[in-house]
């Protein structure tokens, strides 16, 4: 018997704004399609707060599509040279909360531009930090997590560093934007591998939504759906049914319906509860990617 009976997929925003259209919230039981929750409402942050805590299903498997932590491993530290560097995930949530606290809509502008974190991130207008870029860490993409370096390495990924919020595949602000939410979340739901996996009950974890898309037969650079016949397709390749409709899709909406679908799947799958590289430690700061084995 499986040890949960929902899942359920959250494609995320860091975007400003309290409304999200690039929010999208997806949810599957042991069978059948996956369906979009709220279908057509566009999403608030504080919304998808409020389902998770409120109106979630009793035992869900839930995956956030975004970065649960920052690099760590690399030179010891998530803000080295910096006093005030969290000595862990929960500290780091705890921290970007209370420099945003005055920031709407569980925005991250406050630590983006605080005058010491500033200096590891790469934001707009050209303005790079000067610690973006650390001597024996450099990578092209900025500072990556073990476990991003495994999706690249294992997967074949192309994951961006949290520390870059420039660009398309930038996923920094949603990270930040979501570790205001994960802190709202601490001894409400647990959050793997932050917290052990708890023998019953619901448990969120980071997702990346390129490994769905792989496990259904695309290519991390195929990833993307916006047709329902690509999305049904994929569904197909994962053995679910198809969802009701044709034509056009978000690929945001897509995102959350193939990963609600792999997560039913993925659940089931030992190796993927206890991938070799994740220590304690590692659990502990950077966390850990869900499928990457």
């Amino acid at each position: 018997m499986s040890r949960f009976t929902h899942f359920a997929a959250i494609d995320w925003s860091g975007a400003a704004g309290e409304r999200q259209p690039g929010i999208a919230v997806a949810l599957c039981g042991l069978a059948g399609a996956p369906a979009p929750v709220r279908p057509g409402h566009i999403w608030s942050r504080a919304e998808v707060l409020d389902w998770l805590l409120a109106e979630l299903p009793a035992d869900t498997l839930v995956g956030l599509d975004l970065g649960l932590s920052l690099p760590s491993a690399d030179c010891g530290a998530f803000f080295p040279g910096w006093a005030a560097s969290p000595p862990d995930a929960r500290a780091l949530w705890a921290l970007v909360d209370r420099v945003c606290a005055g920031d709407p809509h569980l925005g991250v502008g406050s630590f983006v531009d605080h005058p010491e974190a500033s200096r590891h991130f790469r934001r707009h207008g050209g303005r790079e930090g000067d610690r973006f870029h650390l001597p024996g860490t450099a990578h092209r993409r900025g500072r990556l997590r073990v476990t991003e370096g495994a999706q690249a390495s294992v997967l074949g990924c192309r994951p961006t560093s949290n520390f870059n919020l420039v660009g398309a595949a930038q996923v920094g602000k949603a990270s930040l934007a979501g570790m205001r939410l994960l802190h709202r979340l601490a001894g409400r739901l647990p959050v793997w591998p932050v917290d052990p996996l708890p023998a019953a009950g619901s448990v969120v974890v980071e997702i990346y939504t390129a490994i769905p898309a792989i496990a259904a037969g695309r290519s991390a650079g195929r990833a993307k759906m916006r047709e329902m016949v690509a999305l049904n397709d994929a569904l197909a390749m994962l053995g679910s049914p198809p969802v009701p409709g044709s034509g056009a899709i978000t690929d945001h909406a897509a995102d959350a319906l193939l990963a609600a679908a792999w997560l039913r799947l993925a659940a089931e799958r030992p190796e993927l509860w206890c991938p070799p590289a994740l220590t304690p430690q590692l659990a502990a700061t950077e966390g850990w990617t869900f499928g990457v084995p």
